[in-house]
């Protein structure tokens, strides 16, 4: 069975990429399961109710999140409501949503995903590992895949996780950093891995944001309004193959498309 994973989407040029590239993708691969990174799909930062349905419409099945996961505060209305979207599992207990949660996928097959973030260069929350720990208990009999959207900035600590949780988790599946790595791989323990799936939104930009003035801040380090950039948009992610009998990672492979619209 094929698993799509889609990095970062940013923006309305991300939401424009998803809705023009996806379908034709999933159908390339026979994709029977579509999770994105939608932190920054609203205006670039957060997300609303409104991109949440345009997202989900478009025949994605689960939307994870990040440290921008609270910057739209009209989150807070409906993320409680909403099994298909999930935020960061280290958040404090009493934080609203959830952090994991285990889908149907068809033919009896259960797809745990996990979203979780790091703490070097992020806002300091619990401790990913442990956090990590504690849901494998709670999941391990109840699902047949385990999928990690593990958002953070280190290099270091996102690997530092990957061979941790390897042989334990289907897939480790890096974002935050909006520049997709080539170093997918499958782990000695079995477990799929990339450091980070790269960003589905504008390609002429900054991480997605209008180069001047991202430019701008660094010149004068004075606070900055980001814009999200405008111009042809790119499609980026990772495609899972993994066993239809054992349930075990058999490849991991990064997309990259253009969208010149």
């Amino acid at each position: 069975m094929n698993i799509l994973v889609i990095g970062d989407i940013v923006g309305r040029p991300g939401r424009r990429a998803v809705k023009n590239i996806l379908p034709a993708i999933q159908k390339e691969y026979d994709v029977i399961f579509t999770i994105a990174n939608a932190e920054n799909a609203a205006g670039g930062r957060g997300l609303s109710r409104s991109v949440m349905d345009e997202l989900l419409n478009c025949n994605i099945d689960v939307l994870t999140m990040g440290n921008h996961v609270w910057d739209n505060k009209e989150i807070n209305t409906f993320i409680d409501d909403e099994p298909r979207l999930i935020r960061p599992a280290n958040y404090p207990p009493y934080c609203p949503g959830q952090g994991y949660h285990i889908y149907n996928a068809g033919f009896g097959v259960k797809i745990a995903v996990v979203n979780l973030s790091g703490r070097v260069f992020l806002p300091s929350l619990d401790c990913p590992f442990r956090t990590m720990e504690e849901i494998l208990k709670d999941i391990k009999d109840k699902a047949d895949i385990i999928i990690v959207d593990f958002h953070a900035e280190a290099t270091s600590e996102k690997l530092a996780f990957a061979y941790y949780f390897d042989g334990r988790v289907t897939a480790i599946l890096g974002t935050h950093t909006h520049v997709q790595t080539a170093d997918e791989r499958i782990l000695p323990g079995g477990t799929a891995y990339i450091t980070d799936l790269g960003m589905t939104g504008p390609y002429d930009s900054i991480l997605g944001m209008e180069k001047s003035s991202v430019i701008e801040k660094f010149l004068t380090q004075r606070p900055t309004r980001f814009e999200v950039a405008g111009g042809p948009a790119q499609f980026q992610g990772a495609l899972l193959r993994v066993d239809d009998n054992t349930h075990k990672a058999l490849s991991i492979n990064r997309i990259s498309h253009m969208l010149n619209d």
